[in-house]
Formats: C-alpha cells, sequence, structure tokens
C-alpha cells in the first residue's frame, strides 16, 4: 500500500529555510507516512528549485500567490492526504506518529505554533495563536494543515487569493479541526524585523477586516506597502 500523505510547500526563494524543513520531514520517509513532497514555486531566483531536486521533491511552479501556489501543489499531490506547509516551519520529532495516529479520524487537523526565535514576545504571541485556534477554530498556514484529500475537494480547496488563504479554509473547514500532538516550529523573522507587536497588531487588524468583508487583494496590497 502507498504512504498515504502528500506535503505540499509553497516556496518563493525559500533556499535559507526549505533544507532544515525538508530535514524534519525524512522521518516521515522512515514511518512510511509520507508518499511524496510537492514543492510548489512561485518564480524563485535562488537555489530553491535545486533544493527541491536534490531532495527527490516534485517541483512545479507558477504565479507567485501562496493560495495559488497550495492550489496548484494539491492538483499535482497523489497522496490520500494533503500535509500543507510552510517553508519556513520545522516539524517536531514525532510529528509522523502523531500523523499516523491522527489519519485514523477523516478530520482535518494542525499543529501547535511556537517560534524558533522571540523570548517573552515569541512566547505570548504563540500562545494566543493556539488559543485563537483553539477557541475560534482558526489555525494558520504556519501551523501546518493535514487535511484528507476528500474533504480538501469537498470544501472546493484553497482559494487563489493573494492573503487570508490559509483563514478561508479554515473557515471552510470548522468543526473538523483537531490539534495534533505535535509542534510547528516557524521563522520569527518577520517579526523581528517588523517589531512584534506592531507585527502583531497589524496581523490582528488584517484577520478583523477579512473577517468583516474586506477583500483579500485589497488587504494583499496594503500589506505590501506597509
Amino acid at each position: 500500500m502507498r504512504a498515504p500523505i502528500s506535503v505540499v510547500i509553497p516556496t518563493l526563494n525559500a533556499e535559507d529555510n526549505l533544507p532544515a524543513t525538508l530535514l524534519a520531514l525524512m522521518e516521515g520517509l522512515s514511518t512510511g507516512v509520507i508518499r511524496e513532497v510537492v514543492i510548489s514555486d512561485g518564480g524563485s531566483t535562488d537555489a530553491t528549485q535545486k533544493i527541491a531536486e536534490d531532495a527527490g521533491a516534485v517541483f512545479v511552479s507558477g504565479p507567485a500567490s501562496r493560495g495559488g501556489q497550495l492550489r496548484r501543489g494539491a492538483e499535482a499531490a497523489e497522496g490520500k492526504w494533503y500535509l500543507f506547509l510552510h517553508a519556513d516551519t520545522i516539524l517536531s520529532p514525532g510529528w509522523s506518529k502523531a500523523a499516523e495516529q491522527h489519519l485514523e479520524t477523516g478530520q482535518a487537523g494542525y499543529g501547535r505554533l511556537r517560534f524558533a526565535a522571540g523570548g517573552l514576545a515569541g512566547d505570548l504571541v504563540s500562545r494566543w495563536a493556539n488559543l485563537r485556534s483553539s477557541l475560534l477554530g482558526l489555525p494558520y498556514g504556519d501551523q501546518s494543515l493535514l487535511i484528507p484529500a476528500s474533504l480538501y475537494d469537498q470544501v472546493g480547496g484553497f482559494q487563489d487569493i493573494p492573503l487570508m488563504e490559509d483563514v478561508a479554509m479554515a473557515r471552510a473547514l470548522r468543526g473538523r479541526l483537531r490539534l495534533l500532538d505535535y509542534t510547528a516550529l516557524t521563522s520569527a523573522e518577520r517579526y523581528q524585523r517588523d517589531g512584534w507587536l506592531k507585527r502583531g497588531r497589524r496581523n490582528l487588524w488584517l484577520l478583523m477586516r477579512y473577517l468583516n468583508g474586506a477583500q483579500p487583494e485589497k488587504l494583499a496590497a496594503e500589506y505590501r506597502r506597509q
């Protein structure tokens, strides 16, 4: 029987972070849960494609848009389950066993967020993210999302939008998301660059506006200007 999980990773000039992300996935090969890794690229000009191909990943490319890249990656995947993972997120040891146990549920799942740096500020932001996921059912993409292919198709897949694609998916999966017993260790680079308070406040403001009907394209344009 073929391994069940196709890992889908959207990338854009990810050469600095992608190797560690792929290395953490190796245990999934030894435990027999990973069928393939699909790198869905948005036009990288660095060594992302070479890293992906050297690791034996399937490489697909197209316009840069995280929602569109995730959608293309899923279209290229052949597993019965999709694990959507950011290129700067490292899954904790033992993730494959937790994922394997979850497959019996038929539900979607997500990891517990932790930042690779940031001290107290990073801890506070990750606590808020995990609380939001638990109470509101809104995990973000940097927590990883494990979804049965049949359920993914049922809800229409990822929307080809430049921002909030993970929130749109979480809303479509409302009531069918479970916390998995592993940690998604994600980069704190953007928070450190912009400031933890400033970026956290901006992310919350964008989320509130999106939930109140603002168009993702408009939000993405404002996000880039800032």
